[in-house]
């Protein structure tokens, strides 16, 4: 589909990837663009920069009520994208409870799928139009590092599939982003290369436009596809040796 003259919206629009989304899809030529947060104040930056067009709009995609309010008012969407997400930094067996393993799978899991069904309706009467979700490589491979994350994007990278399928006959296309380290907020604790959030954006713009039902983001992304292909014991054996590291590196 086309860029130019839609409406999108993004679920953490406010910073790091969502943001680079909320950038790209204007100067795509997007008509208007909700960004979303739970704290709407927090998009103003990008309101002033694009007065009309870039709408800060509250959201937290864990809340039924703010969902529904957001469809009400948003009828005009034909482009979602979910990229709010959590990560909490606490392991599977090492925390001390389930809340933060709950958190993730919310924020990563049932967020994006309420959001979807919500917004298919609208998507529908707007003839299609396009999902998509930002995952991760911990959906590709578990790191038991990261805790609930990696099995919350697991989950959505399986709600990706199916919701394509039951989406294919209102002709909305739904792409899964697999994504790697990025320069953001989240990956703090990662050292060494990180692509640029503007760079994940522009790949998912692409991925828009030509229809694509998933793709591997930039370069780590890639390498751990190729490493699952080639030896995936090894994979997990490496992702392993994480737990006792006292930083997380990309290698390069």
């Amino acid at each position: 589909m086309e860029i130019a003259g839609s409406v999108a919206l993004v679920t953490g629009g406010n910073r790091g990837i969502g943001e680079a989304f909320v950038r790209g899809l204007l100067a795509a030529g997007a008509r208007k663009v909700w960004v979303a947060a739970r704290d709407p104040a927090s998009a103003d930056h990008l309101a002033a920069e694009a007065p009309g067009r870039a709408v800060p709009l509250r959201l937290d995609v864990t809340r039924p009520d703010q969902i529904a309010e957001a469809a009400a008012a948003c009828g005009d969407v034909s482009i979602l994208i979910n990229n709010a997400g959590a990560f909490l930094g606490q392991t599977l067996l090492g925390a001390p409870d389930l809340a933060a393993a709950r958190e993730e799978m919310e924020v990563n899991y049932f967020g994006p799928l309420a959001m979807a069904r919500a917004f298919a309706p609208i998507l529908a009467r707007n003839g299609g139009g396009a999902i998509v979700n930002v995952l991760s490589s911990g959906g590709l491979v578990a790191v038991p590092a990261m805790g609930g994350y990696s099995p919350s994007k697991f989950a959505g990278r399986a709600a990706a599939t199916c919701l394509r399928a039951e989406l294919a006959g209102q002709n909305t296309k739904v792409t899964a982003l697999i994504v790697g380290s990025v320069d953001t907020r989240m990956a703090a604790h990662v050292a060494g290369r990180k692509e640029r959030p503007e760079d994940i954006a522009a790949t998912g713009l692409n991925a828009i436009r030509r229809g694509l039902d998933e793709v591997d983001t930039d370069i780590m992304a890639i390498e751990v596809r190729a490493s699952m292909a080639r030896d995936p014991k090894a994979l997990e054996r490496s992702m392993a040796r994480m737990l006792g590291a006292a930083t997380v590196s990309t290698g390069r």
